[in-house]
């Protein structure tokens, strides 16, 4: 019977960590219990307990005492309860659950929709949607999500439970596209060494004839590893300890592997072999489990590990890295400049840091990489920068499907098109070339992928230039502003970071059908502050205010007599409205309209017309105009009636020829004589009035 153990098993980092907190409170003064187990491992738990740490009762909140946390995390509102109480609270939450637990809550401070994968009564989960709203579902696979009424969102936000299966996040994603057409931005929040577990279970279970599984029955990790093996492996156990099942049943197997959860201590795995060795007498020997304790720490592909050069050739360096086998470097994973020798850079006897690309070269030799390890160091640099949640400079270079690639520091990353600007950008052309300031919002190191938002950095841009913007305002302040958009109501103007609205009654003295018949998209406008809300987010504002009164300019232009234009506007029956060039209406009176007769205006007169009027009255108090058509008709008659009178004075000479009429009686010759001299008077007159004037 031959023990084969999987690459990667027992204690995750997160665990470990928890484990390491709780033994070393267990070990101070006074009272200290735990909210639920500490992880899903009976072993953990009764150590715990033996160590006088109980569990807390259901519901309980006790005062003044050490509380620890279990690594699955606990809800917003528990931990605040404890804390409100002065209990001391040893927070164990793996840090990749509180990362998640960090999405959420900012996907829920944005309005976002948020799917999380996992199961609704595991206290991860439960941990997660306390951090989020109603905008949060918690799914279990694809038949889930295709229940749920998605299709008027525009964003979605993808999140796991850590220990899921990376395969059912996947399905889920595909049937989200199915359902709905929003943009689905996923984040990768799937345990690594949860993932690496899994993954080297799955190689194990496909060269063995049994599988044991050990772990916590409640536990989700090791429930998965067994599902896993399943796959691989016809013959799978789970079981907690060695104790649950009988060892003779395995005598049959001639290849047994082993793998264990993220909660199962070392102890527990060293006694499943140390158990199966003394059953086994001829088959394990000591070699065999110090191999077993020795491959808790082996040399892995994707390691950056220390070693010593042995030789250098013109070709490759030997290096010592303290494994079985020795490592080579070739010329070529050097340095990225081809002419450099090896000589050039390194002697024997110097420590250097290497990259371990492959385990067997074929000659038994490890393949290293010196190059790399430079460019892992980047990366450790923008994980760091991710974690710290510092901005980063990138420079756009392509627009592709989704979004925007960049360059960070000379690593590639992408920002999607929902996280390019908090305002929809319809043409993303314009951004390449262009550095952008922006936040990490995913990272993942061992697929060297990152995603950067543009729209979070924008927005806490904007939302301090909006402080800014209210501290320094006042109602009755004159700036300058950039119409952004219109509405039927009114134009959004932008003051500075902040849009103001133009109310429609406010864009001019006159009456306006639409904001587009005064002003347009980019069109530069000075206004006038009218009202400013900061609790509301608004801020009023008026065109008009900052011209002159259309009424003003009238009576500053126009007097009583004056002969002006305008058009027709409102036709009535008792008669017509006329809009003048200085933006005022004047009434003209049916009776106004000719000298003839007109019944109605719109006998004469339509809507639109230009017409040319005189000013016949000014009410500056009641700021009525009346214009008249007829006063121009009869001030051209008084103008023919003067004209003949005029020309004859201009010939007091010469008389006008006598026109001979008909006449059915005699006159008198005295009579006509005195006609013609009181005629000639007449014009002899108007032509010294028309002289002195």
């Amino acid at each position: 019977m031959e023990i084969i153990l999987a690459d990667v098993l027992g204690f995750c980092n997160g665990v470990r960590r928890a484990v390491t907190l709780a033994y070393e409170t267990a070990s101070l003064e006074g009272e200290v219990k735990s909210f639920g187990d500490l992880v899903h491992n009976p072993r953990v738990v009764k150590d715990l307990r033996d160590q006088g740490v109980q569990p807390l009762e259901e519901g309980e909140v006790p005062q003044g005492i050490t509380v620890i946390s279990r690594s699955h995390g606990m809800t917003k509102t528990q931990k605040e309860s404890f804390l409100e109480n002065g209990n001391t609270l040893i927070d164990t939450t793996c840090p990749f659950v509180i990362r998640v637990q960090d999405i959420a809550r900012e996907a829920t401070e944005k309005n976002q929709e948020i799917i999380l994968v996992g199961m609704k009564d595991h206290p991860e989960v439960q941990a997660i949607a306390s951090y989020a709203g109603d905008n949060l579902h918690v799914v279990a696979g694809p038949k889930e999500v295709k229940k749920l009424d998605l299709d008027k969102v525009n964003e979605i936000i993808l999140i796991s439970q850590t220990t899921n299966k990376e395969s059912l996040v996947k399905e889920v994603e595909d049937t989200l596209k199915e359902v709905c057409t929003g943009d689905i931005l996923r984040y990768n929040t799937i345990c690594r060494a949860t993932k690496d577990r899994q993954e080297s279970c799955a190689r194990l279970a496909k060269k063995v004839d049994c599988m044991l599984v050990i772990g916590g029955k409640n536990s989700s990790n090791t429930k998965k590893l067994a599902q896993v093996a399943s796959e691989h492996c016809q013959c799978v156990y789970h079981i907690e300890t060695i104790d649950d099942i009988d060892i003779r049943h395995l005598l049959k197997f001639n290849k047994i592997g082993i793998t264990a959860g993220a909660s199962t201590p070392d102890m527990v795995i060293k006694e499943a072999v140390s158990r199966m060795e003394n059953f086994n007498k001829d088959e394990m020997t000591n070699e065999m489990m110090e191999a077993i304790d020795n491959s808790f720490t082996r040399v892995r592909r994707g390691e950056i590990l220390d070693g010593e050069v042995l030789y250098v050739t013109d070709d490759e360096v030997m290096v010592n890295i303290g494994y079985r086998a020795d490592g080579i470097i070739s010329r070529e994973e050097l340095s990225n400049d081809p002419d450099v020798k090896p000589s050039d850079l390194f002697e024997q006897g110097q420590e250097i840091q290497v990259y371990v690309m492959k385990m067997d070269d074929g000659d038994g030799n490890v393949v290293l990489s010196y190059k790399r390890v430079e460019s892992m160091k980047v990366w450790d640099d923008m994980q760091e920068k991710y974690e710290n949640k510092e901005k980063v400079l990138a420079h756009v270079k392509s627009v592709v499907k989704g979004g925007l690639t960049c360059e960070v520091e000379g690593l590639n990353g992408f920002i999607p098109a929902s996280h390019v600007s908090v305002r929809f950008q319809r043409d993303l052309s314009k951004y390449v070339g262009e550095d952008l300031l922006c936040e990490i919002i995913d990272f993942d190191k061992g697929r060297r992928k990152f995603v950067l938002s543009r729209k979070n950095v924008e927005a806490v841009e904007i939302e301090e230039k909006r402080k800014e913007i209210y501290d320094n305002i006042h109602e009755g302040d004159v700036i300058n502003g950039v119409v952004q958009r219109l509405t039927n109501f009114g134009a959004f103007v932008d003051i500075g970071g902040v849009d103001g609205l133009i109310h429609i009654s406010e864009l001019s003295w006159n009456r306006v059908k639409h904001p587009s018949d005064v002003v347009s998209p980019g069109e530069e406008v000075e206004v006038q502050v009218l009202n400013v809300d900061e609790d509301k987010d608004r801020i009023a504002l008026s065109l008009k205010q900052t011209t002159e009164k259309p009424w003003d300019v009238f009576t500053r232009t126009v007097s009583v007599g004056d002969v002006v234009e305008g058009v027709l506007v409102n036709i009535l029956d008792f008669g017509a409205f006329i809009r003048l060039e200085s933006g005022v209406d004047g009434l003209l009176h049916v009776s106004q309209i000719s000298k003839k007769h007109v019944d109605k205006p719109a006998d004469v007169l339509e809507v639109g017309q230009s017409v040319t009027v005189k000013v016949t009255d000014i009410n500056n108090e009641e700021k009525k105009i009346s214009l008249s058509m007829r006063a121009l008709e009869e001030d051209k008659e008084d103008d023919k009636e003067k004209a003949p009178e005029r020309k004859e004075a201009a010939k007091p000479v010469e008389r006008p020829r006598k026109i001979e009429k008909p006449q059915e009686e005699e006159k008198d010759p005295m009579e006509d004589q005195l006609t013609t001299t009181i005629g000639d008077l007449i014009n002899l007159k108007g032509f010294e009035e028309e002289l002195e004037d």
